[in-house]
């Protein structure tokens, strides 16, 4: 795999609000080394000078912990933006729905996205499927994003790691290529 050299880098809703307990109300999460590989990407990105585009997600539901008015708005310290990166601010769980991302991709020449963040199944899922749609080439770094485990429309109880296996499967090769930290950094 050859990335272009300016191939960017967004991160998606990587805030302190992930870490509520009522995620995990179903049980817990998958990829406990995810915040440590976006970390690792995230210094890879900013030695060789690529794009990097920090999505947060500014809730409006009133109880959320993603409201800009409570502590969880605050992006986690493995993903936080230092100063000049672009931080795009979204109420929706698509980060192309009423931004502007799209438009400073295409202004700087952009075409490339690599993609990490969470909820695998939810916000990444659906900026995911948008990127491909609207024609960017676009990897997931799937050890580098991460869900929570939650029942399937009969009811069923499904792991997290079933959860995130089964939306890898819904973006691989229509939307998006997954990949791992490692292939991506040996890229």
């Amino acid at each position: 795999m050859q990335l272009p050299a300016n191939t960017a880098l967004l991160i998606v809703d990587v805030q302190k609000a992930i870490d509520d307990p009522a995620w995990s109300r179903e049980g817990p999460r998958n990829n406990p080394d995810a915040e440590r590989n976006i970390a690792r990407l995230l210094e890879a990105w900013r030695r060789s000078t690529r794009p990097i585009f920090h999505i947060r997600h500014d809730s409006v539901k009133p109880v959320s912990a993603y409201r800009p008015d409570n502590p969880g708005n605050a992006f986690k310290p493995e993903a936080q933006p230092a100063a000049g990166e672009t931080v795009i601010a979204k109420n929706t769980n698509n980060a192309f729905v009423r931004t502007d991302l799209e438009q400073r991709l295409r202004g700087a020449g952009i075409d490339t996205l690599v993609f990490v963040g969470v909820i695998t199944n939810n916000s990444l899922e659906a900026t995911v499927r948008m990127a491909g749609n609207l024609g960017f080439t676009t990897y997931l770094v799937e050890d580098a994003a991460f869900t929570f485990a939650r029942r399937d429309y009969r009811g069923t109880l499904r792991s997290a790691e079933e959860v995130h296996a089964m939306s890898l499967a819904n973006m691989n090769g229509e939307y998006c290529t997954v990949v791992t930290t490692d292939e991506l950094l040996s890229a």
